[in-house]
């Protein structure tokens, strides 16, 4: 009984999906695509900063090394606790001549800012601390989910004058969208190892100012295909 049960439900289910396919194939539309890009300036910028103790008689301590950067980026008004995290944290062991074992310590950083004058700043604190290990992780759009909406908002309605277009010479008119395909492809939210231009800006040659730094900007785009039912 309960195999008849189904048996007639998969019937009844089958017919009423092609009866809603025929009475779609039985309209009659005009199926439009439309595409549209913008390029954005990255807001979030992360470096990756690595700090070592020297292999030298009188090195300094990565401990120090630390302190002295976060004083510095504290000057610059870095927020330490939001911006900075710890990555990784290692010792290695190094042989001397008399058989003496020491340990060298490094500590790995990442750094979040948000402009390039501010990376600027930040790289040049670092050079005169002889913290050279550095380099840029990645780069990100900070409002990247409400520009998607926004760029589909622009698809649809692109779609819809396209449309417009096409029925004027026809006489017809563009009726309400009976269907409506996302076409968008993902893509990075970031920029992976962005390249750049790095500019050193000085008032004269013994005054140099904070980098000026292009980044690379980001491209996001969206895709639809919509299908408008038409009438005379």
């Amino acid at each position: 009984m309960k195999k008849a049960i189904l048996f007639i439900a998969t019937v009844l289910f089958t017919m009423t999906i092609s009866a809603q396919s025929k009475n779609f194939l039985d309209t009659p539309y005009l199926e439009t695509q439309a595409q549209v890009d913008t390029m954005v300036t990255p807001d979030k910028i992360y470096l990756n900063i690595i700090i070592q103790e020297k292999d030298t008689k009188g090195r300094v301590s990565v401990e120090e090394q630390e302190n002295q950067m976060a004083q510095r980026f504290k000057a610059l008004g870095i927020d330490i606790e939001k911006q900075m995290v710890i990555k990784d944290a290692s010792s290695n062991f190094k042989k001397y001549f008399l058989r003496q074992k020491e340990v060298l310590k490094s500590k790995q950083y990442s750094l979040l800012v948000y402009s390039g004058k501010e990376l600027g700043e930040v790289m040049m604190a670092l050079e005169q601390l002889d913290i050279a290990n550095t380099s840029i992780e990645k780069t990100e759009y900070s409002k990247m989910d409400e520009l998607e909406l926004e760029l589909k908002t622009r698809a649809v309605e692109k779609a819809m004058k396209k449309a417009e277009a096409l029925t004027k010479p026809l006489g017809q008119k563009v009726g309400m969208a009976i269907h409506i395909a996302d076409n968008s492809q993902y893509y990075p939210r970031y920029n992976q190892a962005p390249r750049m231009e790095m500019k050193a800006v000085s008032a004269d040659m013994g005054q140099a100012q904070p980098l000026d730094i292009d980044f690379e900007k980001i491209k996001v785009e969206t895709s639809v295909n919509v299908k408008f039912a038409l009438s005379n």
